[in-house]
């Protein structure tokens, strides 16, 4: 059996009402962003996050990340809790784990070359890939290293988010709403690229997305925030083809037809 990397039990995440740490003294109401979400990623899987906007899915990314701690429950990576890891058991996660960003123009450094950027996510590794490997792996020129973000393409900035991430030879790739800002064709070459990525590199996938057609052909497994609540989980094809919830159904049914690289699900 898959070595178990995430093991989520009953999380979830509240962010108070109040906007100030004095109103807060009076006012103690919280939003729901996530709630008792529980999930297992295994290695070598391929897994979708949908939902509608705000549903919670970047929420619990971020969670994923450790780029924010949880209001509830349990988050261990590798057998190892999130909760207070030492400092090594925190490099070894940040080594292991990355993200790419929805947001390229706010990822990327707009003063910094290509060539910092990468060098600078290398981390701490014995053997750092050269930028032509690391350029080589998302189908990039090594032109693209003296340039700055603003002189890119919306797809060339978002290879380089996916090169940024994977310079560390990371085992799992968290990827939030990748395709969201391209255009069809665009997109069609970012999700072939993530593709290849998890199946020739043997890279573990969890891909936060809106659109179920475009994870459809990318992920072999599904699962359903609604409101901060997992509704729904399986595998892609019985998500797409056999759901049991209504509020997937709905999701399934707002899919474009006739787009290239839309199929036409069947409910």
């Amino acid at each position: 059996m898959k070595d178990v990397l995430f093991d989520l039990r009953h999380v979830g995440k509240r962010y108070p009402t109040a906007r100030s740490a004095i109103a807060r003294l009076w006012d103690r109401g919280a939003s729901t962003a996530v709630e008792d979400v529980s999930l297992t990623v295994r290695a070598g899987d391929a897994l979708a996050i949908v939902g509608e906007s705000g549903s919670g899915k970047t929420t619990l990314a971020r969670l994923m990340v450790k780029l924010q701690e949880p209001t509830s429950g349990t988050l261990n990576y590798r057998g190892v809790s999130l909760a207070q890891p030492t400092a090594g058991q925190l490099r070894d996660f940040r080594q292991r784990v990355q993200m790419v960003f929805q947001s390229t123009h706010a990822s990327l450094n707009p003063r910094k070359l290509i060539a910092r950027t990468l060098r600078e996510s290398y981390g701490e590794q014995h053997e750092p890939p050269s930028l032509k490997e690391v350029l080589d792996m998302v189908r990039l020129p090594i032109s693209v290293a003296g340039k700055l973000p603003h002189e890119l393409s919306g797809g060339q900035r978002q290879r380089v988010g996916i090169a940024r991430a994977i310079a560390r030879r990371p085992e799992l790739l968290i990827a939030d709403e990748p395709t969201s800002a391209l255009d069809v064709s665009l997109q069609r070459e970012v999700i072939q690229l993530l593709r290849e990525l998890h199946r020739s590199a043997g890279l573990t996938l969890v891909v936060i997305s809106h659109d179920l057609a475009m994870v459809g052909s990318l992920c072999d497994s599904i699962a359903v925030l609604h409101g901060g609540r997992m509704v729904e989980h399986g595998s892609a094809r019985e998500v797409l083809y056999r759901p049991r919830q209504a509020y997937t159904q709905q999701l399934i049914a707002a899919i474009p037809r006739g787009l290239a690289g839309r199929p036409a699900l069947a409910v």
